[in-house]
């Protein structure tokens, strides 16, 4: 446990030079406060470990948003907010949770499929093709398929023509952009996400890492991955949109 003066400098520090190394050290530190507040919720239906993903996840997210010097201690300031995202992932997203994990795992592999062959062939793979190239059976691909996520990376922006998917205007930094009739604009509002959001945009749609090696990289879960995907999404829709 670092001292609350200590805490004070690593935050002034993040807000100025937004290291993640300084981010990583304030999230280690105050991850008792996750698991505390993650074991009250426990019994309600959610296993423990996914409570402690989402709680995690809003103790990041509130690290970076925290400003010192509004002289609130960070205990003060996260401890509301992570009961808060809890309550709103319970309404929210209990039904996603108890989906298989390994019906989860196959939808984004399928999508990620499903993307890579239509780029490189022009049209979208049969359910028979998708058994090939993926080891597994067509029942399994079928329901992965039918399997919807509240946000989609397959949601659309307006291209010059015609809506396009936004895996496809940010997938390639080199090409993709040119499918959006203000490329700039986009550039403009992926600065504006957190660090943590960029390294995401980076790895998954520059690098085209998968949720999983996004996950290994940052030291999150794949989950966690996922769903600042769909955050991501959400804001740049708004964005755009306006």
């Amino acid at each position: 446990m670092i001292t609350n003066e200590r805490a004070d400098k690593l935050f002034r520090e993040y807000r100025r030079t937004h290291d993640i190394k300084i981010r990583n050290e304030l999230v280690e530190n105050y991850m008792y406060v996750a698991e505390i507040i993650a074991k009250k919720f426990v019994g309600r239906g959610v296993e423990y470990d996914d409570l402690l993903q989402v709680a995690s996840e809003a103790l990041i997210a509130g690290v970076e948003k925290f400003d010192p010097d509004k002289g609130n201690l960070f205990t003060t300031f996260i401890t509301p907010t992570i009961t808060g995202i809890i309550r709103n992932y319970f309404r929210d997203y209990s039904r996603s949770v108890r989906v298989p994990r390994k019906l989860y795992a196959l939808t984004a592999r399928v999508r990620t499929a499903i993307n890579e062959y239509s780029k490189q062939n022009g049209v979208k793979p049969s359910v028979k093709q998708l058994s090939s190239m993926l080891g597994e059976s067509e029942e399994d691909i079928m329901e992965a398929m039918e399997y919807k996520t509240p946000v989609s990376l397959d949601s659309t922006v307006k291209g010059e023509d015609s809506d396009v998917p936004l895996y496809e205007v940010i997938a390639d930094e080199r090409n993709s952009f040119e499918a959006f009739d203000d490329a700039d604009s986009l550039r403009t509002e992926i600065s504006k996400l957190s660090p943590t959001e960029q390294q995401v945009v980076n790895l998954r749609f520059v690098k085209g890492k998968s949720q999983a090696e996004v996950g290994k990289i940052m030291g999150v879960s794949q989950m966690f991955v996922s769903r600042a995907e769909r955050k991501i999404v959400e804001k740049l829709r708004e964005a755009l949109a306006k």
